[in-house]
């Protein structure tokens, strides 16, 4: 696993053998910053990163200049994984990392952030109910983008604040937000 873009371009990180989560290729990571960076400045935007893993995606973020970062991750073994990596790149005043389920985090916290990635196992029941279980959220911003990772053979264009979907090889990512905004 390495960082591909940013202050920390090509640093690389080895979880531990037997460590069960599924990164997000180099090529879809590439593919989703260039897609973001077009829209957003990165360092004045907060994220959310649930069902973290690796914490690749927080680590994308962080390089790339964005201040506040919240990764949640459940798994212990996952979470110590990132705290660990965290500490690593000194980026304790910017990347939070939670041990937590992700969808109590996503009912019991304010979701005030810009951007919130989810990358869920492929494998989870309902993914297609994770876009509605955040935007039930009643202090998620108008403009906040939602994004879900996932497979190929999941559709979650049915879902009301629907954008878009890019394909990258086996991987999808889902864009959501309130307000229909174009990226």
């Amino acid at each position: 696993m390495r960082i591909v873009s940013g202050n920390f371009r090509g640093k690389r990180f080895s979880p531990p053998k037997g460590f069960d989560a599924r990164p997000t290729t180099d090529i879809a990571k590439e593919s989703l910053f260039n897609i973001l960076q077009n829209d957003y400045y990165l360092d004045q935007i907060k994220v959310l990163d649930l069902f973290s893993g690796t914490g690749s995606i927080s680590y994308e973020f962080y390089s790339r200049g964005c201040q506040q970062v919240t990764a949640v991750e459940l798994n212990g073994r996952h979470y110590k994984f990132i705290v660990k990596t965290v500490e690593e790149l000194n980026a304790g005043k910017n990347i939070t990392v939670y041990r937590a389920d992700a969808f109590k985090f996503i009912k019991n916290n304010a979701l005030n952030y810009d951007i919130i990635f989810a990358d869920p196992p492929f494998d989870m029941e309902n993914i297609e109910k994770l876009p509605e279980e955040i935007f039930k959220n009643q202090n998620i911003k108008d403009n906040t983008l939602v994004i879900i990772e996932h497979s190929v053979r999941n559709d979650l264009s049915n879902f009301p604040y629907f954008i878009k979907q890019r394909k990258y090889g086996k991987v999808s990512f889902s864009f959501f937000s309130k307000e229909n905004a174009q990226i």
